[in-house]
This record gives structure tokens, C-alpha cells and sequence, in this order.
């Protein structure tokens, strides 16, 4: 009873929007303070075991491609399943005679999706390149 109290003062308080702000920064900082402490206490104790440190350093001992044409590809790939799945998706509506809304959004989803997944492929053969 008294929670249900507290949510309905903080509905006419002018304050909320400061509290559901400070509780989703809060919860960012906890997710990263918990990855970086808890990745920290596991190599101390990986060393103090005696293994070498160079297990901490994948980047160097694989090449993969470069951040950039990794999102730059993915991302162009997206945008033009898309721009398909608008496409297809005004072809289901205007002739197959579909429902907007289950026309596009099918349409849309499915591309997009093939798309992601045609980039995928692409990014692992720019990997093993």
C-alpha cells in the first residue's frame, strides 16, 4: 500500500522525470562498473596463477577488418533492405491487396533482416581477407 502512495506522489510531483533519469544512468553505471571491475578481478587473478598476459591481447594476435567498413557496410545494407521492403511492401498493398500495415511492416522486417544477415556473410569474408 505504501508503494502505490509513493507512485501516485511522484505522478503529481513535477520531479519524475529527474528520478526515471537518474535511475536509467544509474543502472548504465552499475552494468559498466560491474564489466570492468569484475573483467579486472579475473585477469589479477589469472596472473597472480601465472599465466601469461598476452591472452588479454586478441587484437594483436587476430587481424580482423576495420570498425568502420564493418558498420559502413552493415549499415548500407540495412538502409537498402529498407528501402526493398518499402518497395515490396507497396507492391503486397497496392496489388496483392494486403493490409497496410501488415504489407509494410512484413515486408520491411523481412528485408532488413536478410539484409543483416547478407552483410554478416560479407563481414566474415572481409575477415578471413
Amino acid at each position: 500500500m505504501n508503494a502505490l502512495k509513493l507512485i501516485i506522489k511522484f505522478k503529481n510531483n513535477s520531479n519524475m522525470e529527474a528520478v526515471i533519469l537518474a535511475i536509467i544512468f544509474g543502472t548504465l553505471f552499475g552494468i559498466f562498473f560491474l564489466f570492468y571491475s569484475t573483467r579486472n578481478k579475473e585477469r589479477m587473478a589469472l596472473i597472480e596463477k601465472g599465466a601469461d598476459a598476452s591472452i588479454f591481447m586478441l587484437g594483436e594476435k587476430r587481424k580482423s577488418a576495420p570498425f568502420a567498413k564493418v558498420f559502413i557496410l552493415n549499415f548500407a545494407l540495412l538502409l537498402m533492405g529498407i528501402g526493398l521492403g518499402i518497395l515490396i511492401g507497396s507492391i503486397l498493398y497496392n496489388y496483392v491487396g494486403l493490409e497496410e500495415g501488415v504489407a509494410f511492416s512484413a515486408a520491411i522486417f523481412l528485408t532488413a533482416g536478410v539484409a543483416l544477415f547478407v552483410g554478416f556473410n560479407m563481414t566474415k569474408k572481409l575477415d578471413k581477407e
